[in-house]
C-alpha cells in the first residue's frame, strides 16, 4: 500500500493504491487550506469547493514520487492557468510547475511526499518571466 508523507506536518500515512489524496489527508487530520502564506487558513477550511477543484485552495507540491500520482488532467491544467476565483491558485503555480497539483485531483499510486500550502514567492525570479 502507497505511504503519503507529509512534510510539513511531519507525518506517514498509508492509503489504498488509488486513493485520493485530498480525502486522505482530510482523514488524517492534514489541513490543505492555508491560506495565502498562512493568512485566513481557519476560513479556507469552510469556503472551499470541498473537492470539486473549482477554488484551487488545496494545492500541493509533490515533492517526490510525481510519476505515483495520477496524470494532470485538463481542469487541473486549466484551474493553475486561470486566475479565477482564486488568483493565488494561477500564482502559486509559477515556478512550480512540474511538482504542483490540486490535492482533489491527485490519485495516489505509490509513495509519494507532500508539501502543503506551499508559499508564494511573489519576488521570484520566475514571477515575471
Amino acid at each position: 500500500m502507497p505511504i503519503i508523507k507529509f512534510i510539513k506536518e511531519k507525518k506517514e500515512i498509508e492509503v489504498p493504491r488509488g486513493a485520493n489524496l485530498r480525502k486522505a489527508a482530510l482523514e488524517a487530520g492534514i489541513n490543505l487550506y492555508q491560506g495565502i502564506n498562512g493568512f485566513g487558513a481557519s476560513i479556507n477550511k469552510v469556503f472551499n469547493c470541498h473537492g470539486l477543484g473549482q477554488c484551487g485552495m488545496c494545492r500541493v507540491l509533490i515533492n517526490k514520487g510525481m510519476e505515483n500520482t495520477s496524470p494532470m488532467g485538463a481542469m487541473e491544467k486549466f484551474k493553475f492557468r486561470v486566475p479565477i476565483p482564486d488568483p493565488m491558485a494561477a500564482l502559486a503555480y509559477v515556478g512550480h510547475e512540474q511538482t504542483m497539483r490540486l490535492a482533489c485531483y491527485t490519485e495516489v499510486n505509490g509513495d509519494i511526499e507532500v508539501e502543503t500550502g506551499p508559499e508564494i514567492d511573489l519576488y521570484g525570479e520566475n514571477f515575471f518571466s
